[in-house]
This record gives C-alpha cells, sequence and structure tokens, in this order.
C-alpha cells in the first residue's frame, strides 16, 4: 500500500491495466527454471511472487525430487535478483486426483525451504493459500474470480509483511534501448565491452544487452553495470563519450534535454557526429542545437 505498481515479464495477459507477468501455463519448476535468468536480469523485480509445483504433481513428474526443484528455483531467483522479496505460496486446492495425492506433502515442505531461506540472509517468505476451498475453483486446478480473489488478497498480506519488515526495496529501472533520432540506430557499447574507456557509439538496432540502458534518479545512464560518461571530465566539442565506471562525477550526469540528452557540467548535448550513419561511429558532446543526431529515447527514471 503507498507503493506504485509496475507488473513486469514477457507475458501480457488477462484484463488488469497492466498485464504483464511471467506466468506459463503448464510450465513446471524445471520450465520456470529454464528461463528465469533471463526474466530476471532483465526486468529487475523487488517483489517476486510464486505459486508453483502445480503441474509437476499433476503430471507426477518426479513428483519425489519437486520440493528439491523448488528449494533450487528459489536459490536461483535470489541469486539472480538478491534485493529482491520472493513470496513463496502453498498450492490451492484442487478435484484433480493426480494432485492431490501429493498436495499435502509438498506444501507441508514449503515453510521449511522458507526458513532455511530466511536463515541464509534471503529476503523469501511463506504465503498460506489454504483458505481456498473447491467452491473457489473453475475447473479441477484453476481459480475462479473469487478464488483468484483470495489468492491475491493471501499475496497482499504477505506483501505487506515483507514491508512492514523493511524489506522492499527501491526497483532497479528497467533497461530499455536508447534510440537515435536518425532511424535505425540505436546507442551501443562497443562490442559488450564493460572495461572502462570502452566507446559508446551508433550501431543498428538489435536486442543484445549492450543496447540496453536504464536511467537512474542520480541522473545517470547505466548499461552492463557501468555508466555512460564523458571522457576524462571533459567539456569541450568533441569530447568522447564512453562507458566507465559510476563515480558520481557531474560528468556521468545526462538530463532529458530537446529530446535528447544533455550534460549540465559542459551545457553540451550527447551528439552523434556528423549525424553519421555508420555502425561504430563513436558518440561526442557538442552544442546542443535539436538536430536528429542529438534525439534519443528519454527513459524514465527509477
Amino acid at each position: 500500500d503507498g507503493h506504485p505498481l509496475d507488473f513486469v515479464g514477457t507475458g501480457r495477459n488477462g484484463s488488469m491495466s497492466d498485464p504483464d507477468n511471467e506466468g506459463h501455463s503448464g510450465y513446471r519448476i524445471d520450465q520456470i527454471a529454464a528461463l528465469a535468468d533471463a526474466s530476471l536480469t532483465r526486468y529487475r523485480p523487488n517483489v517476486v511472487t510464486l505459486h508453483i509445483g502445480t503441474n509437476d504433481l499433476n503430471q507426477s513428474y518426479q513428483v519425489s525430487t519437486a520440493t528439491d526443484r523448488l528449494k533450487s528455483l528459489v536459490n536461483q531467483i535470489t541469486a539472480d535478483v538478491p534485493d529482491a522479496t520472493v513470496l513463496v505460496a502453498s498450492l490451492v486446492v484442487s478435484t484433480s486426483g493426480s494432485e492431490e495425492q501429493y498436495r499435502a506433502a509438498y506444501n507441508r515442505a514449503i515453510p521449511q525451504i522458507v526458513s532455511d531461506a530466511q536463515a541464509a540472509g534471503k529476503h523469501v517468505a511463506y504465503v498460506d493459500m489454504s483458505s481456498l476451498t473447491t467452491a473457489d475453483l473453475a475447473d479441477t486446478l484453476h481459480p475462479n474470480d473469487s478464488g483468484y480473489q483470495k489468492m491475491a488478497d493471501a499475496f497482499h498480506r504477505g506483501i505487506q509483511s515483507a514491508d512492514g519488515a523493511g524489506w522492499l526495496k527501491n526497483p532497479v529501472p528497467v533497461p530499455a534501448p536508447v534510440q537515435s533520432g536518425i532511424a535505425g540506430k540505436c546507442m551501443d557499447v562497443n562490442g559488450a565491452n564493460t572495461a572502462d574507456g570502452t566507446a559508446v557509439q551508433i550501431w543498428s538496432c538489435g536486442d543484445s544487452a549492450n543496447q540496453l540502458w536504464s536511467a537512474y534518479t542520480d541522473g545517470t545512464l547505466r548499461s552492463m553495470g557501468k555508466c555512460l560518461d564523458a571522457a576524462g571530465g571533459a567539456t569541450a566539442n568533441g569530447t568522447k563519450v564512453q562507458l566507465w565506471a559510476c563515480h558520481g562525477g557531474s560528468n556521468q550526469v545526462w538530463q532529458p534535454y530537446n529530446g535528447g540528452y544533455r550534460n549540465p557540467a559542459s551545457g553540451r548535448c550527447l551528439d552523434d557526429p556528423g549525424s553519421s550513419t555508420t555502425d561504430g561511429t563513436q558518440l561526442v558532446l557538442w552544442d546542443c542545437n535539436g538536430g536528429s543526431n542529438q534525439k534519443w529515447t528519454t527513459l524514465t527514471a527509477g
């Protein structure tokens, strides 16, 4: 309560105003684990809700080790996003004979998984879904609207408790491409190299990590764990722009300005020299002029 909500994930379904999610119909724990790293490192959520294992039990898939897979997934999530709060729910009741024969034992194991994670200093909590009954089901496995409301209420209580414990952290800004005003070109870290001094350049837009940037509230633009930097703290026209370890200097501050970015210390703008369309052209500081070569996607700081 009192926090803005932004659901994230590769899926978009349902009737909510923000339908983003990482739910996958029919997926088992191992199948979610296979895609978790990519999703978590891309979206960097600060809260992860887990109601998982139904399909393992319903498919009678290696049931004896299902809770081991759940524990491994919790550890995987907390390793990928160590500041996140992970809420692990017990499985709701079903009328599936194959699931019901295993569900009670599976649910009994979850509190210990949570306890072990907490003992290791992780922000992992248990969410009890026992309030649902078979009257809250739309079919053998899935809740109806009243059932989903009960699930939402249970997760909400879990989030409130986590907030009261001081677990909730501000989410890391979701990285996104910074597109140039020159069609088809994006701001790119040369060769995906993370070494200090690596050129930041124009390159044809793709979907690689070295073209994903996040805007932070301190005014920095970051990619691959480092900051967009005016080389050497110089302020002259033509100063090269590069990737550098974040240090709080004024040469790493970029303010949205006239459809692009301006470095206030120099009073100059992030510029594609000569409006080049050649991949590999390094960006520079230049007097602000409103040209298309100084237009960039303005990211929302978080």
